[in-house]
């Protein structure tokens, strides 16, 4: 996937979130914000933009764990980009381990394949 196609597929997923944030919607706003961190993975500049979206929502949240492993993965992005070492799949929280690898949501992975073609 260019990082065209990331740029616009990420921007589809804020949108999302957006919608769900201003609807109060936590559950959706998060998962659209996972979304768009598995998709900006392999893209530096789009990866730490999306960890800057996930920990300003958690200060909005008052959710001190996620602020805490938001500022972590804002540290960690940059060094997983230069050694090549990115937990595809990964949703981004601090509920999960930052270097565990996950199984991409079947609608991304189709999306991403045609994107690819």
């Amino acid at each position: 996937m260019t990082r065209n196609a990331a740029t616009a597929l990420v921007a589809r997923e804020m949108v999302a979130f957006r919608d769900a944030r201003n609807v109060r919607n936590t559950d959706e706003a998060w998962r659209a914000l996972e979304r768009a961190h598995i998709l900006s993975q392999p893209y530096l500049v789009l990866h730490l933009a999306n960890h800057w979206e996930m920990l300003t929502f958690a200060i909005f949240e008052r959710d001190t764990r996620e602020i805490i492993g938001q500022i972590v993965r804002l540290a960690l992005a940059p060094l997983g980009s230069l050694t090549g070492r990115i937990p595809i799949g990964n949703t981004g929280r601090s509920n999960v381990s930052a270097f565990r690898p996950m199984p991409v949501p079947e609608d991304l992975r189709n999306i991403i394949e045609n994107v690819a073609e």
